[in-house]
């Protein structure tokens, strides 16, 4: 089904009315994906069964690995922007994360931290310029952006979806340097992808390098441009201390979150007053995205642990309840896609800020469910699986209500010659949601007996079934820790997205 239309002053291939491009792009995240979840699924149960690192340790570890990874692309997007283009950008960055999931499959401390060290350099490079390249197919204001975005979310979801299936399989049935090695060879195929449409030309002109007078600049007698890729091996050792030194993070935290406060008020005084009111959109959107993140991604970590030891889980172990997100994400991604686009049609398509309301809404309901399941646990402190699949459901509505969304408007909201860099600034709500994740998934290792009858244990009392002044035993105590922990910040995440949708409509005036 092809036809040819006119887009730009240029004649543009489409395939089921997008561009030819977003298909190639589709699958090389969609491999790309595969890579990164696969080895996703595996990290917190690797951690403490084969390396045996405490809970507390190992969520600090994943919680640290996860933010890192989603504050590279911050520079990552910049630097495509300025001297490399996305490109490049999007082939260093895959070569990067293909070396980091094979060298997981050595089992040692040392290669362990150097392999996750590079496979955050690595994403750096591909995560913003890949979503940017997407951006780059639609022309401004082009109705189609909205679905596009979620087909090429579609293609996340996919890799997502099968890859805690087939290497949780191939880590339990055969070792874990299998698993992690099936994720390197699904990066390689990401990369074949990326590579095969660049020769088959259906990019066009699109992502190659902005300036070669830039790229082709000496420093140190060296060009820009592979000084770039020599760097990005020399900062490896860099990444690899701040995961090993994870309770320190909070430094770089701040030290971030000023970075990108001042960025963007310098940002702000070059640019015109309606690029200006724009940008405090993407600053509101990015704040709500951080609170999403930080309670969405107890999903690789604390649910990852609580699937292992209380739920009976039937037909599938813990690392692989990580591909039910996805799976549910691939059942409903092009049905939204075409909710949007009937949506729109008739006129009545809920705005972003809208949608990022909803989206909070149902993320801290599936949450609550998931909580809501102590009321149903066995006498070994069991809960049924049906309650993880419902909990899965609803805050995978939740997500495609936001993060899609979210990835559309940051490129339709920033600023001329600086969409890689915003874009990059919507993933730093990946890197504080997971730091901010990390330490509420250690809240759920510190549960005390308490006499206390305050309001806040009757609530969570009332919604879990289990008291926090008697536990049966140490697995009921453990239990508590999950499901008072999740149904707590779920009411949270409910309350905060009654807020973002009551303030939606001074959200919408800033967008215009």
């Amino acid at each position: 089904m092809e036809t040819t239309i006119t887009t730009q002053n240029e004649m543009e291939e489409t395939y089921l009315g997008h561009p030819k491009g977003l298909f190639y792009l589709f699958f090389a995240e969609l491999w790309e994906r595969f890579s990164f979840y696969g080895m996703k699924a595996l990290l917190i149960l690797y951690m403490t069964q084969k390396l045996i690192f405490t809970d507390h340790n190992a969520f600090g570890i994943f919680a640290a690995y996860m933010s890192l990874v989603y504050v590279t692309p911050l520079f990552g997007g910049m630097i495509a922007d300025k001297i490399i283009g996305y490109r490049k950008a999007i082939m260093l960055g895959g070569i990067l994360m293909a070396i980091g999931h094979f060298l997981l499959s050595f089992e040692t401390p040392i290669f362990f931290y150097t392999s996750l060290a590079i496979i955050i350099v690595g994403n750096g490079f591909f995560k913003p310029n890949i979503s940017s390249f997407v951006g780059l197919l639609y022309p401004v204001g082009d109705k189609r952006r909205d679905s596009g975005f979620t087909i090429f979310y579609l293609g996340v979801n996919v890799g997502g979806a099968i890859a805690p299936l087939i290497c949780s399989w191939l880590a339990i049935s055969y070792g874990w340097h299998f698993g992690f090695a099936m994720a390197g060879i699904g990066m390689l195929f990401g990369l074949f992808m990326f590579y095969r449409g660049m020769k088959v030309g259906v990019f066009g002109e699109k992502g190659k390098v902005p300036k070669m007078e830039i790229y082709n600049q000496k420093k140190f007698g060296i060009k820009q441009g592979q000084l770039i890729n020599i760097l990005s091996f020399l900062i490896v050792p860099i990444f690899a201390v701040l995961i090993v030194f994870h309770e320190y993070e909070h430094y770089l935290v701040g030290l971030v979150f000023l970075l990108i406060a001042i960025t963007l008020y310098l940002i702000s005084r070059k640019i015109s007053k309606d690029e200006k009111r724009r940008l405090w959109a993407v600053v509101y959107f990015v704040l709500l995205g951080s609170l999403f993140w930080a309670i969405f991604e107890q999903a690789g970590s604390s649910v990852t642990l609580f699937a292992s030891r209380n739920v009976n889980l039937i037909g599938i172990n813990a690392a692989q309840t990580n591909s039910i997100n996805s799976g549910f994400i691939m059942l409903l991604a092009i049905p939204f896609s075409w909710l949007w686009t009937y949506l729109d049609r008739k006129k009545i398509n809920p705005n972003a800020a809208i949608k990022f309301g909803i989206g909070m809404f149902l993320l801290g309901l599936g949450f609550l469910i998931f909580g809501m399941s102590g009321h149903f646990a066995d006498s070994f402190a069991k809960t049924p699986m049906i309650f993880l699949f419902i909990g899965y459901f609803v805050l995978t509505v939740g997500e495609l209500f936001l993060s899609p969304i979210g990835l559309s408007k940051m490129e339709a909201l920033s600023p001329a010659k600086m969409v890689a860099f915003i874009i990059g600034i919507w993933y730093s709500a990946s890197f504080f949601g997971h730091f901010f994740a990390g330490k509420i998934a250690q809240l759920t290792t510190s549960v005390e007996t308490s006499s206390e009858n305050s309001f806040f244990n009757s609530v969570i009392e009332f919604f879990t079934g289990i008291s926090s002044s008697n536990f049966i035993n140490e697995n009921f105590q453990q239990l508590y820790g999950y499901v008072s922990t999740f149904a707590g910040f779920g009411l949270l995440s409910m309350c905060i997205g009654v807020i973002a949708f009551c303030v939606s409509p001074w959200i919408k005036k800033l967008m215009v």
